[in-house]
């Protein structure tokens, strides 16, 4: 019987540590999301501001041509 109750409480003590940890694991699989979707906003940011120099680029050679 106090083998029994020595066991169940280790029991109890691993299932804690086992839910610690994919706790943590989860809070960092969170944050990596995040700084992944901050930078991908960055990135975003950073294509459409070159596609306006582009643009810009394009519409000064058009005037220059219809010039």
């Amino acid at each position: 019987m106090m083998s029994q109750n020595r066991q169940s409480a280790r029991d109890r003590l691993d299932a804690q540590n086992d839910y610690q940890v994919n706790l943590k694991a989860e809070m960092e699989t969170l944050s990596l999301h995040a700084k992944l979707d901050q930078a991908r906003e960055q990135e975003l940011q950073s294509i459409i501001a070159l596609q306006q120099q582009q643009i810009a680029l394009l519409e000064s050679l058009l005037q220059r041509g219809a010039s």
